[in-house]
């Protein structure tokens, strides 16, 4: 019985689990006037429809220039949640959220009246962070949105990478946006940001990692160990700025496998999916691939004969 109690609690954090209605839905929302361009009416079929209009046309407006087209949904959701926590008067929370999508919603729920933010990772350089919206009145400190969990193991023999923990914390069933970042220990293990209400059952359900037998225990967020990623730094000259050549240069494998693995939806731009073979990158363009680690796109030149010399920086 209890745990058929734990599983119904802790379905909203699987991949299986369906969304919050009311998350995506205007109609069950009480905006207030004053975030709106035009006045709403009070009752029936037509005011309902006047508020929804409203509220699309000025989050629309809004989200004009958000760089990331994969991330103009996410950033709209977080949009609607902070005029509602506004209005309602409470204290909402996103997932851990992309660089990308944080940096968006920052810029645009600056430019609203009444909403507070906070931004929490678990450390001050963490990458992936929750965002708390809500008016000023409530929101007065930073809430408790962030555990850290301890994964320990004899690593020594058979070390594990960024990616084997990440693989083995989505293998017990969640969801990525509830995991925050994974900091290496070495021969230890790792330490590891979650939501809260994932405690409980990752230290139940996670009891190895590769081949590793590990312990997963909660820790608190000052014991956190931190150290700035070790990189290894190197120029190549391509003949565009496709990602399917920088990319290949960067990871060291052939072209056609990285076309291979883009078709496979295992390349991201920015932590946004690539589908295309010719995307054109940039400086300062963080490219991931599945199973092979990050890379970040330095200093760009254009050689004499045409061709671009780039910096490119490997996360090792």
């Amino acid at each position: 019985m209890a745990s058929m109690r734990f599983a119904a609690a802790a379905q909203p954090f699987f991949k299986r689990a369906i969304p919050n209605p009311s998350f995506f839905t205007f109609f069950n929302y009480k905006f207030h006037p004053s975030l709106f361009h035009a006045p709403l009416t009070s009752s029936g079929v037509g005011g309902i429809c006047h508020l929804a209009q409203a509220a699309k046309g000025e989050t629309e407006v809004l989200l004009k220039g958000v760089g990331e087209r994969g991330s103009n949904e996410e950033v709209k959701h977080i949009i609607e949640m902070a005029k509602r926590a506004s209005v309602r008067r409470e204290v909402l929370h996103t997932d851990f959220l992309t660089p990308p999508v944080l940096k968006e919603s920052m810029m645009i729920i600056e430019k609203l009246a009444d909403v507070n933010t906070s931004v929490q990772g678990g450390y001050p350089e963490a990458e992936r962070c929750r965002l708390s919206v809500g008016h000023p009145e409530v929101l007065t400190a930073d809430p408790d949105i962030v555990a850290a969990l301890s994964i320990s193991g004899n690593f020594g023999f058979q070390p594990c990478s960024h990616g084997d923990f990440l693989g083995a914390i989505l293998g017990t069933g969640i969801v990525r946006n509830k995991l925050g970042d994974i900091l290496l220990q070495g021969e230890k293990g790792a330490h590891v940001l979650v939501v809260p209400e994932l405690v409980d059952f990752l230290t139940m359900s996670l009891d190895k990692v590769g081949n590793v037998p590990v312990t997963c225990k909660k820790m608190p967020l000052i014991a956190l160990e931190y150290e700035p990623p070790r990189t290894k730094t190197f120029k190549t000259v391509e003949a565009s700025m496709r990602i399917d050549a920088i990319a290949s240069a960067g990871f060291k494998i052939s072209r056609s496998k990285l076309v291979g693995l883009i078709s496979d939806g295992d390349v991201r731009v920015n932590w946004v999916t690539v589908t295309k073979n010719n995307t054109t990158i940039k400086s300062g363009d963080m490219i991931s691939v599945s199973g092979k680690g990050r890379l970040k796109i330095g200093e760009v030149n254009e050689t004499k004969k045409g061709k671009f010399a780039v910096e490119l920086i490997r996360f090792l």
